[in-house]
């Protein structure tokens, strides 16, 4: 992920504006603009690709399974109606 910009300065005045005490808004701002890893809204836009092409995957796999599910209970009902009527024969 690419890291952004990030303006110490300006994140102090506004926290300053907004109440919190001068040293207590350089440990915030300080502590942003050391994080390393902030998600960009690039990071973002590609997360939501990938996840949407994982949400299709997903819907495909997921009607294959079910279409595998009813041929086998197809084949299953097939058999126990095959023995059911075996059965009765033999009576």
């Amino acid at each position: 992920m690419a890291s952004p910009s990030f303006d110490t300065f300006s994140a102090v005045r506004a926290l300053e504006a907004a109440g919190v005490e001068r040293s207590q808004a350089e440990t915030i701002a300080s502590a942003i603009a050391h994080t390393d890893e902030l998600a960009t809204k690039q990071d973002i836009r590609a997360l939501k690709s990938d996840f949407s092409g994982l949400r299709s995957e997903f819907k495909t796999d997921l009607a294959n399974l079910e279409a595998r599910m009813y041929r086998a209970l197809r084949i299953q009902g097939g058999a126990i109606v095959a023995i059911v009527t075996a059965l009765k024969l033999l009576e």
